[in-house]
């Protein structure tokens, strides 16, 4: 396998540290030469709303430079979604619109993905959601079957079109949504202990949540963390509990992913090679197999 490339669309800085980091992770110790790997993360939103004292502005600068931190730790490239017009989306109240899936049927097409990772999008009325993570998984969702369509948004990025070319059309992974509990299914789980330590470096540059927003917040029954060790602590339990949730034996870091067929339909055989650290026990490998066959008949 070479020439692997692997793109996180979410809402806000730090989503992707607890739901895909360890995953992306192992993909790079997994391959003979690292390089052969390129990873990018993609947020969504410009993370304004995400504090209590801070002043909106002021939590923007924080929370860039606590993603490009992570990012240089993580060593993944980052970028934050723009509209057409340039305009960063608001969080908190992020909507389907024609400038947000222009903005990102060309982010897709432009890095052109093997495998993209979104939010999912809540099919039971009576889960939790955040509002702009749903809006995310539905506008990839609805984007999805216009990558490969080249005239879709070219009023939008004008383009030359008598001249277009086909571009490849990822497998649609959704990650795990915390805010989404009890509807916690998922095909395939990924043991990620290895990279544990690298993510909860990751996790502790987002100093604006974790030491702040959450704790004040109420919704995560967490004290602040006073130190990267502290913080190692409360992450390890909340692997735990994410466990003890999916119903995964043990208590190894995990990270689980759904298929969906937004995309292009996944082969089984070729997810079982290029996929990392696999834990099959945990995994649901039949479920899936008989998914992709409803979705692409032999």
């Amino acid at each position: 396998m070479s020439g692997m490339r692997i793109l996180h669309v979410h809402a806000h800085f730090d989503d992707y540290e607890f739901v895909a980091a360890g995953t992306f992770e192992m993909w790079r110790r997994d391959l003979p030469d690292p390089q052969d790997l390129r990873a990018k993360v993609i947020v969504c939103t410009d993370g304004k709303a995400g504090h209590h004292f801070r002043t909106r502005e002021e939590t923007f600068d924080m929370r860039l430079r606590e993603q490009q931190e992570s990012a240089r730790i993580g060593g993944y490239e980052f970028d934050l979604l723009r509209y057409p017009d340039g305009e960063i989306p608001r969080e908190a109240c992020l909507q389907l619109s024609v400038p947000l899936l222009a903005a990102l049927w060309k982010a897709i097409r432009d890095f052109e993905p093997d495998y993209l990772f979104c939010p999912p999008v809540a099919t039971d009325p009576h889960v939790g959601i955040h509002n702009d993570h749903v809006t995310v998984a539905e506008a990839v969702r609805r984007v999805a079957y216009m990558i490969n369509v080249p005239h879709a948004f070219t009023p939008e990025y004008p383009v030359d079109e008598t001249k277009s070319r086909p571009v490849k059309v990822p497998v649609i992974l959704n990650v795990y949504d915390p805010y989404m509990f009890g509807a916690g299914t998922f095909d395939l789980a990924i043991d990620v202990e290895g990279a544990f330590e690298k993510v909860s470096r990751m996790t502790w540059c987002h100093q604006s949540q974790i030491s702040e927003w959450l704790p004040w917040v109420g919704r995560h029954d967490m004290e602040p963390p006073k130190s990267l060790e502290d913080w190692t602590k409360t992450l390890r339990k909340r692997y735990e509990r994410q466990n003890k949730e999916l119903k995964v034996p043990g208590s190894r870091a995990t990270e689980v992913f759904t298929f969906t067929a937004w995309g292009d339909v996944p082969v089984v055989e070729k997810v079982l090679r290029d996929f990392p650290s696999i834990n099959r026990e945990a995994s649901h490998l039949d479920k899936l197999r008989q998914k992709v066959l409803r979705w692409k008949p032999v």
